[in-house]
């Protein structure tokens, strides 16, 4: 059946060997050739990256990789899964295995992804570390710049900026976009160490990003960091499972709330997780914007911002990605997975009744165009208008 038996194989722009460590089944070649063919590129535009330059920065904050999980300060990222590592150390060594260049192109390659567009793991944003934050943001942007340097066909980054401390956050975006490549950069949904999205205090960061025409990519956190050792009051990893929701529909709300938009006109906004609640409660908020909320500052009605944003379809049911597409439209979807993360659904845009050509947008013509993204020679068709 194998028509495409080859030492090495160009598929999705990765290339992977047929034989050693890395290979891959005659049966997967078969079927991603065929997918690499068949198909648009695909750039998933939500994907996290630690690398060794990221860990064991601070005496307290780490972040550590420990046997029990991802560790930053006295919380402990949870987890069903059995332990893989006897030893700090080997935790350590399992987690940067799953890191490297070739793991990230061997399993893109399974999945028919061409590049990822990876950003700091949100609970590693460290707006509750004091000084340390600023030092850290800086350290992750160099760390991911370097790392998509040495693929740049296959990789770009979200940088990291410290939120907390505005005035310091923009020189850091200006220094990664200008600099080291940057995209755009990813920030929380909510608690910038106090601050949020409607807070005036956080205009200098609005500004630089519409100065430098790069986007806002928002993934909420766990708030129970906040919390110290009473962090295991968060009962069932609420915070994170639901609250990264909930801060991510807090951040919408109170972006057009705060007025920001009518400040920053052109500023672009990407929120994952299909949008927190947003799209989903959309009409709710537009309705009760103007009803209520006597203290929102948005001149203009609460849809009439939409335009604003960008979502995925980085949710569990083909009928709820049809509902946001629907309420959304093709022009205003990325492709985020989470990639490499606790799940994964196939193609996002199968079985949702879209059209060739809408599902080429989100798939990749979308990103490409909003985050400038240099397209490989060797990759599939691409629409950006």
């Amino acid at each position: 059946m194998n028509t495409y038996r080859k030492s090495v194989y160009i598929i999705g722009g990765a290339v992977i060997p047929q034989t050693g460590p890395n290979a891959l089944s005659n049966e997967a070649f078969d079927l991603l050739a065929y997918y690499n063919k068949e198909n648009a590129m695909l750039i998933d535009v939500h994907a996290h990256l630690l690398t060794e330059g990221m860990l064991n920065r601070h005496e307290f904050w780490g972040p550590f990789m420990k046997v029990q999980g991802l560790t930053v300060g006295h919380f402990s990222l949870g987890t069903k899964q059995p332990a893989k590592a006897a030893t700090d150390a080997e935790a350590q060594a399992n987690l940067l295995a799953r890191m490297t260049h070739a793991s990230r192109r061997k399993l893109m390659a399974e999945r028919g992804v061409d590049k990822l567009v990876m950003s700091t793991p949100s609970h590693c944003f460290m707006y509750w570390a004091g000084d340390f934050a600023n030092e850290y943001a800086r350290l992750c942007n160099d760390e991911l710049s370097a790392f998509c340097r040495a693929d740049p066909d296959h990789f770009d980054f979200w940088c990291h900026a410290n939120l907390a401390d505005p005035l310091n956050a923009a020189k850091e975006i200006e220094r990664a976009v200008t600099q080291l490549g940057a995209k755009g950069v990813c920030v929380g949904g909510a608690n910038f160490n106090g601050l949020e999205a409607h807070d005036e205090r956080l205009f200098p960061v609005w500004e630089k990003l519409t100065q430098l025409d790069v986007p806002i990519m928002v993934h909420g956190f766990n708030q129970s960091i906040y919390w110290g050792e009473k962090h295991t009051d968060d009962k069932f990893e609420t915070t994170s499972i639901v609250g990264d929701c909930v801060d991510e529909t807090l951040f919408f709300w109170y972006l057009i709330c705060g007025g920001a938009l009518d400040v920053f006109p052109t500023l672009k906004t990407y929120i994952t997780h299909a949008g927190g609640m947003a799209v989903f409660q959309l009409g709710r908020l537009s309705e009760l914007n103007r009803a209520m909320a006597p203290d929102s500052r948005n001149q203009r009605p609460l849809m009439d911002y939409m335009h604003n944003f960008y979502f995925d379809l980085d949710v569990h049911a083909p009928g709820l990605r049809r509902g946001v597409a629907e309420v959304v439209g093709a022009e205003r979807l990325l492709y985020g997975t989470n990639f490499g993360g606790a799940y994964d659904h196939g193609d996002l845009t199968e079985g949702l009744g879209l059209s060739a050509q809408d599902r080429e947008r989100i798939r990749s013509g979308n990103a490409i165009e909003l985050l400038k993204l240099k397209v490989p020679a060797n990759a599939g068709r691409v629409l950006t208008s």
